[in-house]
Protein backbone atom coordinates (compact mmCIF):
# COMPACT_ATOMS: atom_id res chain seq x y z
CA UNK A 1 0.00 0.00 0.00
CA UNK A 2 1.33 3.44 -0.95
CA UNK A 3 -0.05 6.76 0.24
CA UNK A 4 0.07 9.42 -2.48
CA UNK A 5 -0.12 13.08 -1.51
CA UNK A 6 -1.02 15.61 -4.18
CA UNK A 7 -0.16 19.30 -4.04
CA UNK A 8 -1.44 22.41 -5.86
CA UNK A 9 -2.53 21.67 -9.45
CA UNK A 10 -2.10 17.92 -8.96
CA UNK A 11 -4.65 17.99 -6.13
CA UNK A 12 -7.01 20.03 -8.30
CA UNK A 13 -6.61 17.58 -11.19
CA UNK A 14 -7.44 14.47 -9.15
CA UNK A 15 -9.94 16.11 -6.81
CA UNK A 16 -8.24 15.16 -3.52
CA UNK A 17 -5.07 15.83 -1.55
CA UNK A 18 -4.25 12.21 -0.70
CA UNK A 19 -5.27 8.69 -1.50
CA UNK A 20 -3.93 5.16 -1.25
CA UNK A 21 -3.07 2.62 -3.93
CA UNK A 22 -2.59 -1.09 -3.37
CA UNK A 23 0.45 -1.78 -5.55
CA UNK A 24 2.95 -4.62 -5.32
CA UNK A 25 6.10 -4.05 -3.27
CA UNK A 26 8.92 -2.81 -5.48
CA UNK A 27 6.61 -0.95 -7.87
CA UNK A 28 8.08 2.02 -9.70
CA UNK A 29 6.77 5.51 -10.40
CA UNK A 30 5.68 4.49 -13.90
CA UNK A 31 3.38 1.88 -12.35
CA UNK A 32 2.05 4.43 -9.90
CA UNK A 33 1.38 6.96 -12.66
CA UNK A 34 -0.53 4.29 -14.60
CA UNK A 35 -2.63 3.56 -11.51
CA UNK A 36 -3.41 7.27 -11.06
CA UNK A 37 -4.45 7.53 -14.72
CA UNK A 38 -6.62 4.43 -14.41
CA UNK A 39 -8.39 5.82 -11.37
CA UNK A 40 -8.77 9.43 -12.53
CA UNK A 41 -8.73 9.28 -16.33
CA UNK A 42 -6.40 10.72 -18.89
CA UNK A 43 -7.24 14.32 -17.94
CA UNK A 44 -4.54 14.10 -15.25
CA UNK A 45 -1.87 12.95 -17.73
CA UNK A 46 -0.73 16.49 -18.49
CA UNK A 47 -0.16 17.35 -14.85
CA UNK A 48 1.65 14.07 -14.16
CA UNK A 49 3.90 14.66 -17.18
CA UNK A 50 5.25 17.91 -15.71
CA UNK A 51 5.24 16.90 -12.03
CA UNK A 52 8.17 15.85 -9.91
CA UNK A 53 7.80 13.08 -7.36
CA UNK A 54 9.23 13.14 -3.87
CA UNK A 55 10.27 9.64 -2.84
CA UNK A 56 11.87 9.71 0.58
CA UNK A 57 14.37 12.55 0.32
CA UNK A 58 14.77 12.26 -3.46
CA UNK A 59 12.98 14.56 -5.89
CA UNK A 60 12.74 12.79 -9.25
CA UNK A 61 10.95 12.54 -12.57
CA UNK A 62 12.46 9.12 -13.37
CA UNK A 63 9.61 6.61 -13.89
CA UNK A 64 11.88 3.69 -13.00
CA UNK A 65 12.45 4.83 -9.41
CA UNK A 66 10.90 2.49 -6.86
CA UNK A 67 9.17 3.83 -3.77
CA UNK A 68 8.16 2.85 -0.27
CA UNK A 69 4.92 3.69 1.47
CA UNK A 70 4.60 7.38 0.53
CA UNK A 71 5.02 9.49 -2.62
CA UNK A 72 4.35 13.21 -3.03
CA UNK A 73 3.26 14.55 -6.42
CA UNK A 74 4.63 18.07 -6.90
CA UNK A 75 3.55 19.96 -10.01
CA UNK A 76 5.39 23.13 -11.01
CA UNK A 77 4.50 25.90 -8.58
CA UNK A 78 3.90 29.50 -9.54
CA UNK A 79 4.76 32.11 -7.00
CA UNK A 80 5.47 35.67 -6.46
Amino acid sequence: MVEVRYFAGAADAVGCTRESFDLPEGSDLGTLQAAVLERHGTDVAAILRVSAFLVGDELTRDPTVTFGDEVDVLPPFAGG
